[in-house]
């Protein structure tokens, strides 16, 4: 099984250090983590699959019904994917099978299907161009010009590749040597398939986090690699695909989606030390593996994971707090990002907290100082922060390549010598946002999240996590033996 973790996870930052297969669970005790849970939901399929790769994304869940004697059944030559009925909305960010309508009917839990193309994100228009669009109940009305809530696409989720085939990429990767260029194991991969598919994709860098020189030639080998290879479709038409790789996302299903939470008894408070009485506790909040003292409020909608929140310490409502140690008094607002790394630098171990706008665009970036303008932090012109923190615009202002100017690679971020200190600066940072007064950075050496990934102290992060653990298994001994 392969998970692909060629990201930065920039649509969820607070998963960016570890990596979204350890995003951790709203469930378990002690909790669970996104790998076990993927373990959990293809426990079944390797009985039923014969050589090859199963590849799927660390960031979504994939939860199905099928008859008795249906079965996932991964055995024929090439590829073959998974496939959901989803809105066309959820098209647009996701792949999108164009099916042949003679080869399903739509109805069922379980229907083996062939497929024409492969469409990586496309718009609705190219949907429907390309005869993707279906109207759930039969293939046959494809095209039939019916609109509303019947309409679909069938979107993508894991995928096989047959050991032949796995064999052909192996010998692609070492003829190539050294590869310039990151490839995506969905748009690379798939788009190459299927008697429909161009090499148009190959072009076409909209959806690249990093665009390196040498992409277009590679995608375009491995075009005439894969090119007639074919994509089957294993169609699960009483499935559910859930998608937690962005904030919205994340905050939505582990806080308000009441489907997901029942299915999975996600839980309000997961393997976590919190006072019921002393500890206010907004509806559909979650607290994930932390220690929630005495006096405390954490605000509906709200996520706290891996964290230890004092007694004076508010969270808002729609907030995501990871890896933070809050004390004093201090209020997290609402709609905030607010995720804490350990780093080390020179040998020393220091903290960098990271915060945001649940809402900004860190993939966002412009590549001249005079469009900085167009970046927008927590809601505020960006040139308007750089101004209140005392921050001069130039070109040292941003890490890596100056063709990419943005929220991800803007030094903005204070290291500090203790956890505490750093997420009190950050707030402060925020709030001097918020109320429009100066706050001034100067004196402290500040790292984008780009560099805090790059001096990462996984070790000490985890260290973090052991104590609270530890904390947690101490207290409830405790409190058994006061019983």
């Amino acid at each position: 099984m392969s998970f692909p973790q060629g990201g930065y996870s920039q649509r969820l930052p607070n998963a960016s250090a570890l990596g979204k297969i350890f995003t951790a669970l709203p469930f378990g005790d002690p909790i669970y983590q996104m790998l076990e849970l993927k373990l959990a939901m293809y426990i079944d399929l390797p009985r039923h699959m014969k050589p090859g790769i199963l590849v799927t994304c660390s960031d979504d869940i994939e939860l199905y019904s099928a008859g008795v004697t249906e079965t996932v059944t991964f055995d024929k030559p090439g590829f073959t994917a998974l496939a959901h009925p989803s809105d066309l909305a959820v098209g647009t960010t996701h792949g999108v099978f164009v099916l042949d309508p003679s080869s399903f009917s739509g109805e069922g839990g379980l229907e083996y299907a062939s497929c024409r193309r492969f469409l990586h994100k496309p718009d609705v228009e190219t949907m429907r161009r390309c005869g993707a669009v279906c109207v759930r109940g039969g293939s046959a009305r494809r095209g039939s010009g019916q609109r509303g809530h019947l309409e679909c696409v069938y979107t993508d989720s894991i995928f096989y590749i047959d050991h032949s085939v796995a064999e052909q990429l192996l010998t692609f990767y070492k003829e190539m040597g050294t590869l310039c260029c990151e490839i995506d194991a969905y748009g690379d991969f798939l788009q190459a398939l299927g008697p429909g598919a161009t090499p148009d994709y190959t072009q076409n860098t909209s959806n690249v986090t990093k665009e390196e020189s040498g992409l277009v030639d590679v995608r375009q080998k491995l075009y005439s690699l894969l090119r007639g290879t074919a994509l089957n479709v294993i169609i699960l038409n009483n499935s559910k695909f859930y998608h937690i790789g962005t904030t919205q996302e994340y905050l939505f299903h582990f806080t308000t989606d009441s489907k997901l939470r029942f299915e999975l008894d996600f839980l309000s408070v997961a393997f976590s030390a919190v006072s019921d009485k002393a500890v206010t506790l907004g509806p559909s909040s979650s607290v994930i593996q932390s220690i929630l003292e005495p006096g405390c409020r954490v605000g509906p909608g709200s996520v706290v994971e891996y964290s230890r929140i004092g007694p004076e310490v508010s969270v808002g409502q729609s907030s995501i707090v990871s890896g933070a140690y809050i004390d004093g008094r201090a209020a997290v607002p609402s709609s905030c990002l607010l995720s804490s790394l350990s780093i080390k630098i020179n040998g020393q171990v220091k903290y960098v907290s990271m915060a945001f706008g649940v809402e900004d665009d860190l993939k966002k970036s412009v590549k001249l100082l005079s469009d900085i303008h167009s970046l927008r932090f927590f809601g505020v012109g960006f040139l308007e922060c750089l101004a209140l923190w005392g921050v001069k615009v130039s070109e040292q202002l941003f890490s890596g390549e100056n063709t990419r100017l943005g929220l991800w690679t803007a030094r903005i971020f204070p290291v500090c010598s203790t956890l505490s200190e750093s997420v009190r600066m950050s707030l402060q940072m925020l709030n001097s946002v918020q109320h429009m007064s100066a706050f001034e950075l100067s004196g402290f050496q500040l790292l984008s999240v780009e560099e805090m990934l790059t001096y990462k102290d996984v070790e000490d992060m985890l260290k973090f996590r052991k104590q609270i653990y530890d904390e947690i298994c101490l207290q409830r001994r405790k409190e058994k033996s006061d019983l």
